[in-house]
């Protein structure tokens, strides 16, 4: 359910689905990077895809982060608007996590 009070998942995917099939560590930098994404705003929509999940920022769905879940980490796409260059990253652990949230953060505010 999105932060507006309507499901925004056609597929009928849930976030959990990822985490079945991931282990320890990176099932936990999963969940520690969903909560920093929903902390960043009321308006945070997340859509679960079958091989990733898209963060988004309003209804007309514009993307600041794309999450792919892999068996070493998580393959991350920062987004900070159109025209604008994409930073691709892989976090594989608690301090890859770190340095990936201010980039996380000022994509979301650079996203209109």
């Amino acid at each position: 359910m999105s932060g507006f009070g309507f499901v925004n998942n056609k597929s009928g995917l849930q976030f959990e689905d990822h985490l079945t099939s991931l282990r320890g560590d990176t099932r936990e930098i999963l969940l520690e990077l969903r909560r920093f994404v929903q902390s960043l705003g009321d308006n945070v929509i997340e859509e679960v895809r079958p091989h990733r999940i898209v963060y988004a920022k309003t209804l007309n769905f514009r993307a600041f982060l794309d999450v792919q879940p892999k068996d070493d980490g998580l393959a991350i796409v920062v987004k900070h608007g159109r025209g604008k260059p994409e930073n691709a990253l892989l976090i594989s652990n608690d301090k890859d996590l770190e340095a990936a949230k201010s980039q996380i953060s000022r994509a979301f505010q650079d996203i209109k």
